[in-house]
């Protein structure tokens, strides 16, 4: 029978009150006021309580191998991993995460470059180490010539000197995309996968590098095609001011129409940290054969490298974990 019943209702009990059961219930009205009084206080001391919680370091547990610091140091309150948020952009340096090409890269390029112009320069490994501190390879030669001294057939004038230069670094660029498409320069462990996991999640990915276009372009394209044709390249002198300076990822932000917030960088260098930290990014640095030993301070997270199945130190998941939340950005 599913017909609606009226509930049954329990008649109340009359209450007895006897002399004994009057003091009880006046002594009981006197606590009540008092612990009224105190539950108020009691909230008012939890409220404030909470509060300062909220505004405490929480501690970062490390998740698939990432070194995490602490809420304080990175200047904001850590979310748990439910709330989580997932980066719009994933910028990538290039030389040194993409691929590790500094060492047997760049710097054996260079030294082709000199040996065809018959200069009697030769870039010794610890030596290009140093050089590395200046952003960009036009400038990093202009650097050091004006340290050692120019070419003595080359102008006396700045602008023949930077014709030159200019030159000599189109040289440089033909030799080294020539070592990426022969296969000298594999790509580091984890990019291929890393990006896979970015762009199945919707997230556009992009390569913010002081080198020139034609480098990085050769580089990205070693990963499939269907791949290498998502990314943005913003390289070379598409900015007047080179990392350290903020320029290209704020560029790349503007360009890909992404606030800073939502961008995450990868990096591999003290200076390509600062430029990213700058430009208001999470910035997690994969160290490299040239920057092990760099400054890395104020970064989100330091790693060895991507890695790949088996040695995944940097997922979507754990960049999303070191993203601001939506509502404290």
């Amino acid at each position: 029978d599913c017909t609606m019943m009226e509930p049954l209702r329990t008649p109340a009990r009359r209450r007895r009150f006897t002399p004994a059961a009057a003091a009880v219930a006046l002594a009981a009205s006197a606590f009540v006021v008092y612990a009224g009084v105190s539950a108020q206080a009691w909230r008012s001391s939890e409220t404030q309580l909470r509060s300062s919680l909220v505004r405490m370091p929480q501690p970062r547990v490390g998740v698939a191998g990432l070194t995490r610091r602490s809420a304080a140091s990175l200047g904001r309150r850590v979310l748990p991993p439910c709330r989580a948020t997932m980066p719009e952009a994933l910028l990538f340096d290039c030389d040194g995460v993409l691929v590790d090409t500094e060492k047997d890269g760049h710097r054996v390029a260079f030294n082709r470059a000199f040996q065809e112009k018959g200069l009697g320069f030769q870039w010794e490994v610890d030596q290009y180490g140093k050089l590395l501190e200046v952003g960009g390879g036009k400038e990093r030669m202009t650097a050091y010539f004006n340290e050692v001294g120019w070419p003595g057939d080359w102008p006396a004038d700045d602008a023949g000197r930077q014709a030159r230069v200019k030159e000599l670094h189109l040289l440089k660029t033909d030799i080294f995309s020539k070592m990426v498409t022969t296969g000298e320069l594999p790509l580091r462990p984890g990019v291929e996968r890393l990006v896979t996991e970015a762009l199945d999640r919707g997230v556009t990915v992009a390569c913010c590098s002081t080198s020139n276009e034609k480098s990085v372009q050769a580089v990205v394209n070693l990963l499939p095609p269907e791949k290498a044709k998502e990314f943005t390249i913003f390289a070379g002198d598409v900015v007047p001011r080179k990392k350290p300076d903020p320029a290209v990822y704020l560029l790349a932000s503007k360009e890909l129409n992404i606030p800073p917030e939502r961008c995450a960088v990868i990096e591999d260098s003290h200076i390509g940290k600062c430029a990213g930290k700058d430009a208001g990014m999470t910035v997690i640095v994969t160290k490299s054969g040239y920057t092990a030993n760099e400054d890395f301070s104020g970064a989100d997270a330091i790693v060895d490298e991507l890695g790949d199945p088996g040695r995944i130190q940097v997922s979507m998941d754990t960049i999303a974990e070191l993203m601001p939340s939506p509502l404290t950005s």
